[in-house]
């Protein structure tokens, strides 16, 4: 189960936060294939933390030794045991800690793995309800929190959990009127581990979903900084991230508090349990019933309990800021394991979206309809069929659904009502969706290439960028497809780092291509090779072009017009522009522009 979507600041329906019993069975459900590894490890810590019990008792021999002035001889054997305990204790703490530390480690891994798998398969429309900052957080922060109690509070808590158990057995076996002694701590130690947990969980989540709101404002500010000065709104928005950075700075500085008054709590509790712990043994030893040196271990074992204490309920403090971290992540994982209603509405019931073998049609769109939200409608019942080997060019003006369509006929986007049916996957592509946002990936150029399709070989590489008429440029790069491209490498300008998706796409060789705007980051001067690319790239394949450009339409075999969400057209170029309805208009408007714009001879 997952909590409600809560909502920041911000307006966004964040991403939900999964309650605390399914995160513990998220979590056993991480472990459960390392449990032999975590048993092993645990053993080890067990044995490791019995010898060291037996410092204490070896310090009181030496103390008996001295008070009743026997010869510096009798020394020798506990000292030789000391040094004896101590290499034996610090070699198997090792051992216990580095088989702890691997179960943390490869549980962490396979968290990461499902929480990047399931992430890139959420719906488009859900994720632009939460607005990348609160992905972005959840990736960076709570993941990083997570793995930062892992490597660290995960080993340190077992150790220390271990230690205050024999630790307390310790004391039972020395005289049982020593633990009793020793547990007047207890009671103030568990009232603060109370007192912290209830505030603690609540603060961190919260605090979590402010740095959230935080990341947004500032992803939207940075990314819209050329609109921000344009209509000089720069103080209006330095002033909403300085209200967020205000409101997560107050929250943090409540953690803060919050620990201060943690630790302080836990100083009264070890000052009792000493003081009981010392008037215990002194009251034994007047009374003959203990000797000075178990009286002097009773009270080192109790003195030893400070740090493994201590450092239990202060992991408390990583623990439930980990826990508002993990919380979050498998609310990740749990939103893309179950389709998501439309907020406000009752899930659909028909098939949202089906990936079969047509019969006629290589693409059926039946009635498909789709909306962002609640009074957020983009598409209307929208029907459209696409033969085998045809290509249709998606045009409207901005905002009418085009790359919404385009969207769900490829398979990212779920519609809200209606079917799709598209190709069927045979081990190839059967469906690829190139953007304008397209993204080149950190590495080789080769290695770019081969995400499309792991086994080709440098001649195909080198065959489908012939193809997109990328070639000349891709074997003149410094150290040709082995150069490195992407973040750090070799920079490849909009239209080069589109003829690479287009590439790819020839790679895939998918039955259906879907093109969104894939020419619109060239700008002018590199449109007209795209489109040249874009065209070899879709040959001998259906194609749905969203385009940017009406030369795409001219090229299409049939042009449909989107309105308000609506087909209002369908048709050839020829047909549509000698018509006087919408894509005339719109063609009589981009033809105009041209115009003007043209460069006088």
């Amino acid at each position: 189960m997952t909590t409600p979507s809560p909502t920041a600041d911000t307006g966004a329906e964040l991403l939900p936060i999964a309650t605390p019993a399914r995160t513990r069975a998220a979590l056993r459900t991480l472990i459960r294939p390392d449990r032999g590894l975590a048993l092993t490890g645990l053993g080890i810590l067990v044995a490791a933390t019995a010898v060291g019990l037996l410092v204490q008792p070896l310090l009181g021999r030496i103390v008996d030794i001295v008070a009743d002035g026997r010869p510096a001889g009798d020394l020798t054997l506990p000292v030789v045991l000391l040094i004896a305990v101590a290499v034996v204790q610090g070699l198997t703490t090792t051992l216990g800690l580095t088989r702890i530390a691997r179960l943390g480690e490869t549980v962490l891994a396979r968290l990461r793995e499902r929480f990047v798998e399931r992430a890139l398969n959420l719906p488009a429309d859900r994720l632009e309800r939460a607005g990348a900052g609160d992905l972005t957080a959840r990736v960076t922060g709570d993941v990083a929190r997570v793995a930062e109690a892992v490597r660290s509070a995960l080993p340190e808590m077992a150790r220390s959990v271990l230690a205050i158990l024999l630790t307390l057995g310790a004391l039972a076996l020395l005289d049982v009127r020593f633990l009793l002694a020793a547990l007047l701590a207890v009671p103030v130690q568990l009232l603060t581990a109370r007192w912290y947990v209830r505030r603690a969980l609540t603060l961190y989540a919260d605090q979590r979903v402010a740095n959230g709101a935080q990341q947004q404002q500032l992803l939207e500010t940075i990314g819209g900084a050329v609109t921000v000065r344009g209509h000089r709104l720069e103080e209006q928005h330095t002033e909403r991230s300085a209200g967020r950075s205000r409101k997560a700075v107050d929250l943090t500085m409540r953690s803060v508090n919050l620990v201060l008054g943690f630790y302080g709590r836990l100083h009264i509790a070890e000052y009792i349990g000493l003081a009981a712990v010392l008037i215990a043994g002194f009251w034994l030893v007047r009374d003959g019933a203990v000797s000075i040196g178990t009286a002097t271990a009773a009270a080192l074992y109790f003195h030893s309990l400070f740090g493994p204490v201590n450092a239990a309920l202060v992991l408390l403090d990583d623990a439930q800021s980990a826990a508002a971290g993990l919380a979050r992540l498998v609310g990740v994982t749990d939103l893309a394991e179950q389709p998501e209603p439309t907020a406000g509405k009752a899930a659909p019931v028909s098939v949202p979206q089906q990936r079969t073998a047509p019969t006629e049609a290589a693409v059926t769109v039946h009635e498909v309809s789709h909306a962002y939200g609640p009074g957020r409608p983009v598409l209307h019942e929208v029907s459209l069929t696409l033969k085998a080997g045809e290509h249709v060019a998606l045009v409207g003006t901005s905002g009418a659904g085009k790359s919404t369509l385009a969207r769900i006929v490829a398979g990212v986007q779920q519609p809200t009502t209606g079917t799709v049916t598209a190709p069927a996957g045979t081990g190839e592509a059967s469906v690829v969706l190139v953007t304008q946002e397209v993204h080149v990936f950190t590495g080789s150029l080769a290695e770019d290439l081969r995400l499309a399709r792991p086994d080709a070989t440098d001649a195909d590489l080198r065959t489908a960028l012939s193809t997109v008429h990328a070639l000349d440029w891709a074997e003149a790069l410094p150290d040709g497809l082995a150069t490195v491209v992407g973040e750090g490498g070799h920079r490849l300008d909009p239209a080069r780092a589109q003829q690479l998706a287009l590439a790819r796409l020839v790679l895939a060789d998918p039955a259906l291509a879907v093109l969104d705007e894939a020419t619109a980051e060239a700008g002018s001067a590199g449109a007209r090779v795209l489109e040249r690319s874009a065209e070899a790239a879709l040959a001998g394949r259906t194609a749905l072009v969203v385009a940017h450009r009406l030369t795409q339409a001219v090229a299409a075999d049939r042009v449909v017009v989107l309105e308000a969400g609506r087909v209002v057209e369908s048709g050839p170029h020829d047909e549509l522009r000698d018509a006087d309805g919408p894509y005339a208009a719109l063609w009589r408007a981009w033809s105009g522009s041209r115009a003007t714009t043209a460069p006088h001879p």
